[in-house]
């Protein structure tokens, strides 16, 4: 089976301009197509934490469902993480993954079609509890029974190093260059996938709208499920 991911860092629906602007967003996520959409920074960060792109919109304006994945009735996810699955597809068991280090970080995962276990994450942006966090993830893909997949802003610009607690169990995928968005320099969000999972093809969105409904580019992959 194939499906279609997406991993995007919407900076709370900020553009380049300083607008906030969750409809952009919305239109950016509905023009990729993708079957399940990975979110970062998708709540705002101060107080009760409210949906950077409103449960509402979603609701009525795209043909996503959103995974349950809030501890409250205003997030969207949980520290910022989300994800949106198309309707139709089903998904099960979702979950919160508390990570280690200095900042406040998190994960999220869910399951979908009975054939893939779907990580988000929004690493730390030191390197040492981002390692910290690399081993906690590790440590709940190998038990699992289902082929998986992370996907996420893992704040690593290194071209060559950086994922050591997962390179050596897992496949690492970056598909060009996602931040800055107005200028990319550096692949900040990747995939990164176990055995059963073969990326077919991947790429980072660049269209106009893209480039200014935040920071970061979404990337795009299409990966096949084996049995």
């Amino acid at each position: 089976m194939d499906l279609t991911l997406l991993t995007y860092n919407i900076r709370k629906a900020v553009g380049l301009d300083r607008r906030r602007d969750p409809h952009r967003i919305l239109d950016v996520i509905t023009q990729a197509d993708a079957d399940v959409v990975v979110l970062q920074e998708a709540d705002r960060r101060l107080g009760p934490r409210v949906a950077a792109l409103p449960h509402q919109m979603i609701e009525q304006e795209s043909d996503y469902a959103i995974v349950p994945l809030a501890t409250n009735g205003v997030s969207l996810g949980s520290h910022g993480n989300a994800i949106l699955v198309r309707r139709g597809i089903a998904f099960s068991s979702p979950f919160r993954i508390a990570l280690p280090g200095l900042e406040p970080r998190g994960a999220v995962s869910v399951e979908i079609a009975g054939i893939l276990r779907v990580f988000g994450c929004h690493l730390g942006l030191m390197r040492r509890y981002r390692h910290q966090q690399m081993h906690r993830l590790a440590n709940e893909l190998r038990p699992l029974p289902l082929p998986a997949v992370i996907l996420g802003d893992f704040n690593e610009w290194s071209t060559h190093r950086g994922f050591e607690p997962l390179d050596r169990d897992f496949d690492i995928h970056a598909f060009g260059n996602s931040f800055h968005s107005s200028r990319p320099v550096a692949a900040l969000d990747r995939l990164v996938i176990s055995e059963g999972v073969k990326v077919r093809e991947g790429h980072v969105l660049h269209t106009p709208l893209s480039r200014v409904a935040s920071d970061h580019l979404p990337v795009w992959a299409r990966v096949t499920i084996s049995d």
